[in-house]
């Protein structure tokens, strides 16, 4: 069998994709499960692979943390168009502070930012979370409505969720995320 046969054979995944898959498992359930220290032999020994292999393929212990954290707090989440702009940012802005306010999601935001800057110095931790703005911001012009600027929604109402997340401040829960997107779109 040739070079070019043998990979139109090769099934899609296999034996890599099962150990990237078992190894951000194990990532995710030991900062889930608070394991203090985080160390690479923990991990492989949960993802049951050797230390090596986690070496090998991430280097050390950041670079593996980081890749898990980016993968999990920018999982794709539906965008709410329920044809109101108010309802489809008080829905998505309910989603979004009951999942970074989860433990093992707010264990990996801590982990995380800061420490995937591009070259400007912006940080990825909020890549899709933008284009979800921009989403829903694009359905409600489409629908006719006047919708506020991306800028506003990140800061109104993004911002200070992460805020109270990341810093440990009470109150972080689905009122006072309505209550931010009241404070972006007050009552006429």
């Amino acid at each position: 069998m040739s070079l070019s046969e043998n990979s139109v054979h090769r099934r899609p995944g296999g034996r890599s994709a099962r150990i990237r898959a078992n190894v951000h498992r194990a990532v995710t359930e030991l900062i889930g499960e608070d394991a203090e220290p985080l160390t690479v032999p923990l991990v492989a020994e949960r993802a049951g692979v050797a230390p090596t292999t986690v070496y090998r393929r991430w280097g050390d212990l950041d670079s593996l943390r980081t890749e898990v954290a980016l993968e999990v707090l920018t999982a794709d989440a539906a965008v709410p168009d329920t044809g109101d702009l108010r309802r489809d940012l008080s829905i998505w802005c309910e989603f979004l502070v009951t999942d970074i306010a989860r433990p093992e999601r707010t264990a990996f935001l801590r982990a995380v930012v800061g420490s995937t800057k591009d070259d400007t110095g912006k940080s990825h931790c909020l890549d899709k979370r933008e284009v979800q703005v921009e989403t829903i911001l694009r359905q409600a012009a489409d629908r006719g409505e006047r919708p506020p600027t991306h800028e506003a929604v990140m800061d109104v109402v993004v911002a200070p969720l992460y805020f109270r997340v990341l810093f440990g401040i009470p109150g972080a829960d689905s009122g006072y995320a309505r209550s931010l997107v009241d404070r972006l779109l007050p009552s006429k």
